[in-house]
């Protein structure tokens, strides 16, 4: 007998994965439901775009007691100010455990953290994917770059990526729209930093602005990048890639995709008869009221942490301890970036030279340490981000004087300054983890999700070579009052949470395979963070997006040959 279902496809999640999801069912045609805890958002309908300082209440910044009241959390985010706060989760509503310090930042709309992200887009290289089997740490991915290469190819275009092509093995070059050009200063670093250690390289960022629209962007509304630097406030022209701006916007166009806002996903139901997976249950935070809907395809997107947690309480005779979870792996191997490590320093002269607009990309250093040779001390490596700029009038206005000379000082620029800021890979460890609370649960009854993440040796050893070659670097470069810095930071700081739910080539020891389908419930998929089997050293949004449409295809040509 055919079963009859809902909808043909749900995803759980609207964020950079979600939003893809969204849109690659409903270009094939299936009847899809995105489900998204966050509040209802339309792109274009961004409250606070534009207004300048004095509009808002506290100038953009938010009240001591407000942060700690409302954002005890979210207030690690660099992007968390008072033009941006209604993008970010109420931290008292929404309660988590830890059992070791991690700051989970989340978002609170449709789109997710595809608002907040700092649009920076790297592709993994092989190195990346084949380094778990070469130094016996994590679970051996059960792709490689080759695999995946065609999909990045497929996402690049439609995310519209600027870039430079470097021809580096260590950092693939894409499908990349005009580069955003190095400011002078930056240049000058450049060669001299290159002249001094010709096995590096430093080159414009890789940012998903639009710094050439093409016909796929203008379908969608989409326009150049007018360089503001307000992206998390929202950006009703589409600069800058977000899932509202683009994937959902396509989705939309099909009408295929229904988008239900406010609905927590608390589990994913198992069909004991069939072994699949029959739908989901969710509630409305806004009723209170409890729901099910059901699809012959889900696919959880809801971000790395939500995902695992939704997963876990997703409890059966067969499953007890979460679905798909017979071998117990669920909610292990969680990894964050490492950071909050580098160099600054001030750069003579040019004081003749400016620059125009807030360009919202600066330049990379792509990694270099542990390629050919492997250093003693730690394993994996780390790139760089940074950029040159001038020091801008505010930090003028605390001069004392009097007199026209005073006036004119106070209103021009200070002197060049550069800062490099080191993002290094993280080991996986299966001891590094997340679980349900056996008894505290959210105002809607959804377990309370504890954490209990640190970093290691590995990622000390590695902070120290960061902080030591990043001086060693602006010191060669010329740079004055050159000096490193390091803080301590927990992990989840660096919002580049990955692991709950490994691909893997074995069952026994992996959540998922090569498809980011479940090794045990075939119709089920996770094609977000929770996906990964190690980190990288760069930033992983359009990686997300790669494997999300790969996995998507599969799961359309198994449903064409009658297999799901």
């Amino acid at each position: 007998m055919k079963i009859k279902f809902d909808f043909d496809v749900i995803v759980v999640g609207s964020g950079m994965s979600g939003g893809y999801a969204a849109k690659e069912f409903c270009e094939k045609g299936y009847r899809t439901l995105v489900l998204d805890r966050g509040k209802p958002l339309e792109h274009g309908n961004y409250k606070t775009e534009s207004l300048p300082p004095w509009e808002m209440e506290f100038r953009g910044k938010l009240p001591k007691e407000q942060l700690v009241e409302e954002f005890s959390t979210q207030r690690k985010s660099y992007a968390l100010t008072d033009f941006t706060k209604h993008h970010f989760i109420n931290d008292k509503e929404n309660p988590y455990q830890q059992d070791k310090p991690f700051d989970w930042i989340r978002s609170s709309s449709i789109g997710g953290k595809s608002l907040l992200w700092a649009r920076q887009s790297y592709r993994w290289n092989k190195l990346d994917f084949e380094a778990n089997a070469k130094d016996g740490h994590g679970i051996d991915w059960p792709v490689r770059y080759e695999d995946l290469a065609p999909w990045y190819n497929y996402v690049e275009p439609f995310i519209g990526i600027s870039g430079s092509t470097e021809g580096l093995d260590i950092l693939p070059d894409g499908k990349f729209l005009p580069a955003l050009p190095l400011n002078v200063v930056e240049r000058e670093i450049k060669a001299k930093l290159e002249q001094a250690y010709p096995e590096r390289t430093l080159i414009p960022a890789r940012v998903a602005h639009l710094t050439k629209p093409q016909k796929v962007h203008l379908e969608l509304g989409r326009g150049q990048c007018l360089a503001r630097n307000e992206c998390q406030r929202g950006c009703s022209w589409g600069g800058f890639y977000s899932s509202l701006s683009g994937a959902l916007a396509a989705a939309k166009k099909t009408s295929k995709m229904t988008l239900t806002a406010n609905a927590q996903v608390q589990e994913v139901l198992y069909d004991e008869l069939s072994g699949k997976a029959k739908g989901v249950a969710y509630v409305d935070t806004v009723t209170g009221e409890r729901k099910t809907v059901s699809a012959r395809i889900i696919f959880m997107c809801a971000s790395t942490l939500a995902s695992v947690q939704i997963l876990l309480n997703s409890k059966s005779k067969t499953y007890p301890n979460g679905i798909g979870n017979s071998n117990n792996v669920l909610g292990h191997y969680i990894m964050d970036h490492t950071g909050a490590v580098g160099a600054r320093g001030e750069v003579p002269g040019h004081l003749d030279s400016y620059y125009k607009g807030r360009r919202p990309g600066g330049i990379y250093i792509p990694r270099f340490r542990n390629i050919k040779q492997q250093r003693s001390d730690y394993l994996r490596g780390f790139g760089y981000q940074g950029k040159a700029e001038r020091s801008g009038w505010q930090n003028n206005t605390r001069k004392k004087g009097l007199g026209e000379d005073f006036k004119l000082s106070i209103r021009s620029p200070g002197g060049w300054k550069f800062m490099l800021a080191g993002f290094g890979e993280m080991l996986p460890d299966y001891n590094n983890k997340v679980y349900l609370h056996e008894t505290q649960k959210d105002q809607w009854g959804m377990p309370l999700l504890v954490t209990s993440v640190s970093y290691g040796e590995n990622t000390e050893k590695m902070k120290l070579d960061i902080e030591k070659s990043a001086v060693d670097m602006l010191t060669a470069a010329g740079l004055t009052k050159v000096e490193g810095f390091s803080y301590d930071v927990n992990p989840g700081s660096f919002v580049h949470e990955m692991g709950g739910a490994c691909m893997g080539k074995n069952p026994q020891t992996s959540y998922l395979n090569k498809w980011n389908q479940s090794h045990e419930v075939d119709n089920l998929f996770v094609t977000d963070g929770a996906a990964f089997s190690s980190i990288s050293c760069v930033n992983p949004s359009i990686t997300f997006m790669a494997f999300t449409a790969r996995a998507a295809d599969y799961a359309d040509k198994q449903i064409k040959a009658g297999k799901l």
